[in-house]
């Protein structure tokens, strides 16, 4: 029987690193990859989202859930969330 994952600042930590990591994949898809078709890439667009959605998800969950974590390892897409909402 597995171990369950413990849901701590080092995982909070992982899954920041990791949605920074398709936040990058997404800017790179957006600015320099080619495609044939705009539908091509709005495909491979989507995909990186599903991927990522989940994990930000979990995320935004632990830290509601009092996880503590370092606002500097915050994932650059969150980082610009919360100052979108204060100048409104």
């Amino acid at each position: 029987m597995k171990k369950p994952v413990p849901h701590d600042k080092y995982f909070l930590r992982s899954l920041h690193q990791e949605i920074d990591l398709y936040d990058r994949k997404l800017a790179y898809l957006e600015k320099y990859a080619e495609f044939e078709s705009t539908a091509d890439r709005k495909g491979a667009e989507d995909k990186l989202i599903a991927k990522r959605a989940p994990l930000a998800a979990t995320a935004r969950q632990l830290a509601a859930d009092g996880v503590e974590f370092n606002p500097s390892d915050l994932p650059r897409s969150f980082r610009a969330a919360p100052e979108v909402g204060a100048e409104s």
